[in-house]
């Protein structure tokens, strides 16, 4: 008798990964051949324990970082690895960094316990081993963690570096006084503790599918305990321009803004590396111009994060250029955030308070007629790669083809958008609406670069075509990603009435991505002067659906289930009108045709440098 085809696939080849009926590999090649991406495919592996314990690097048939071409190398042979990144780091202590551009300064230096592969993968670094169900280091339920940390490991001042280092890492970015860039799932560790030198036990207060995230990701890492071990927010700054890590390199030299140069760590564990004898990250300048110093000119060997309109980028490329361009598709979002507070307005000595509603964007009617006033599709493909590479998004989750939803429409319509506000009662006077004598004057904030300026006025063209009246404004990068509480510029102080940056979903389940509109019982997760403008919530947005659904995503351990959770919480920011995703970005880069691009392992879950201590050339032909 033939079987009829069945409705759900996924759930029967999950049923069938749960029951042991097929191995972790049959199931990732099957689910991937479903349409799933390898990492989610790996995700949902992971979530029931049925994972190989991942080896170290370099053993046989297990996932690892690549290391092309190490075995035979000396340490510190290829001289100068010149990385020239536009928007240069202002600080290396990545627990403090708001942008990218600090993070990445701080990796050469910063190692985590594991690391996320491009695949999605979790491989171990500071940890002998990725925790698992298998393993028995990871508990069933998902409520507890053993990691047992690597013996001989020192810091680049040459102290040994143990559990206890671990244990002061969660404990220091969990106390509010540190103003820790934070989440929901560190906040979630309920005990940690060392019971020797080489052992971590990690307990949660409830099932914690995103586990691994506290101990998992370049740019943040260890923080040595003997460096600031009882000491205030004068120590962590001067760490902050000089970090004592475990990684490839130590700092030499840092101009804030300007310049960062390392040099070898000599205690580095791997003694055949790194290659290279130093690095030199170089910033100023704009995007093109890194481009081309790379594509071009061959100044330097690699250019991070390149924000360039593709007719420019592509005709920098030759066949005999020093350089060559590197695009791939990404999750990361390129999204307008609009800020429910009033910036103008000054309570209890601070702007933007949770508790005065934005004037303008408290009525939903302005929202949605934004949602369909601005013409995304032009902006993806005039100002971005387009197509499958950098398409135009109605999802603020998107990428994970599991969790994403199908219940939206990219819309573009401007009549529809003026009837909207016609309806809701915003009458025009002149070019510009009014309602109640508050007139449709907004702020419109970014950073500093073509593209951003582009798309800014792009976005200032359309809604003004709807009634609103828009001042547009550009900030340093520097000063738009620094969270000190002096800074009134800040992303996080958000003292604007919209704001424009991207930021990555991450590895699924993308709980601290979707934690950027969860406000918490008591709004304890929206940014304010309270908690330094320390948490996720900076658009002081609160819907009691959607933290009603995240608070359910972050302890849901079946994938499924967490997926159609995600996808409703998505449904409830696009129907809210609550944020306006414009662009899913890609990875686009620049680097040397000199340099072995199989190690670079560039990806979507870690930050570019990762996997520097492997960075090397290829031989000479």
């Amino acid at each position: 008798m033939a079987h009829e085809p069945s409705s759900r696939p996924f759930g029967d080849l999950f049923d069938a990964l749960k029951g042991g009926r097929i191995t972790r590999r049959r199931f990732v090649e099957s689910a991937t051949g479903l349409g799933m991406t390898l990492g989610m495919a790996v995700y949902c592996a992971d979530a029931v324990g049925a994972q190989t314990p991942a080896a170290s690097p370099g053993a046989s048939g297990a996932a690892t970082r690549p290391t092309f071409g190490t075995e035979n190398q000396k340490r510190g042979q290829g001289g100068d690895l010149k990385i020239i990144q536009w928007q240069a780091p202002s600080q290396l202590f990545g627990w403090l960094a708001t942008g990218d551009k600090d993070n990445l300064g701080a990796t050469p230096v910063n190692e985590p316990l594991m690391y996320r592969l491009p695949t999605g993968d979790l491989i171990p670094c500071l940890a002998k081993d990725v925790p698992t169900v298998a393993n028995g280091l990871l508990a069933k339920d998902l409520t507890s963690v053993t990691f047992n940390v690597l013996d001989g490991v020192k810091w680049s001042d040459g102290q040994p570096f143990t559990a206890k280092d671990v244990v002061f890492t969660i404990n220091w970015v969990k106390d509010p006084a540190n103003n820790a860039v934070t989440s929901v799932v560190i906040d979630a560790i309920k005990t940690i503790e060392a019971p020797d030198d080489q052992t971590v036990k990690v307990t949660f207060s409830a099932a914690t599918p995103n586990w691994a995230d506290p101990f998992t990701g370049s740019g943040t890492g260890m923080i040595p305990a003997h460096v600031l071990e009882g000491k205030g927010k004068d120590a962590a700054q001067a760490y902050g321009q000089k970090p004592i890590g475990t990684g490839p390199y130590k700092v030499d030299s840092f101009t804030v803004n300007d310049q960062v140069i390392y040099s070898i760590n000599d205690n580095y564990r791997e003694p055949t590396k790194p290659y290279f004898k130093r690095v030199i990250i170089k910033g100023g300048g704009d995007p093109t111009s890194a481009a081309r110093a790379v594509i071009q000119t061959g100044e330097y060997q690699f250019a991070w994060n390149l924000a360039v309109e593709p007719e420019v980028l592509k005709a920098m490329v030759k066949d005999n250029t020093p350089g060559k361009l590197y695009v791939a598709p990404s999750t990361s979002i390129e999204r307008i955030n609009i800020n429910f507070s009033d910036p103008n307005k000054e309570v209890d000595g601070q702007r933007s308070h949770f508790g005065t509603p934005n004037p303008v964007f408290s009525d939903k009617a302005v929202r949605q007629a934004m949602a369909i006033g601005v013409d995304r599709e032009k902006i993806a493909n005039t100002f971005y790669f387009g197509g499958e590479d950098e398409p135009a998004v109605a999802n603020i989750l998107s990428g994970i083809p599991s969790m994403e939803s199908k219940n939206t429409k990219l819309v573009f319509d401007t009549a529809q958008a003026n009837k909207i506000l016609d309806d809701a009662g915003w009458k025009k006077e002149g070019s510009v609406r009014k309602k109640d004598g508050v007139e449709l004057h907004i702020t419109y904030a970014t950073t500093i670069n073509s593209v951003r300026q582009k798309t800014q006025a792009v976005v200032k063209s359309n809604l003004e075509a709807a009634g609103f009246k828009v001042d547009l404004k550009q900030i340093e990068s520097s000063v738009f990603f620094d969270a000190s509480p002096g800074n009134d510029q800040g992303n996080r102080h958000f003292f604007n009435d919209l704001n424009m940056f991207t930021s990555a979903v991450g590895a699924p389940p993308p709980v601290p991505y979707m934690g950027r509109w969860y406000a918490g019982p008591k709004g304890e997760n929206i940014c304010q002067k309270e908690n330094n403008w320390s948490k996720d919530n900076f658009q002081r947005y609160s819907n009691p659906e959607y933290d009603k659904l995240y608070d359910e995503a972050r302890v849901e351990t079946d994938p499924e289930k967490s997926a159609q959770l995600f996808i409703q919480m998505n449904d409830v920011l696009y129907n809210d009108a609550a944020v306006l995703p414009l662009v899913r970005t890609g990875t686009k880069v620049a680097f040397s045709r000199t340099l072995n691009d199989q190690n670079l392992a560039l990806g979507g879950f870690e930050f570019d440098y990762w996997n520097i201590a492997n960075w090397n050339e290829k031989p000479a032909s």
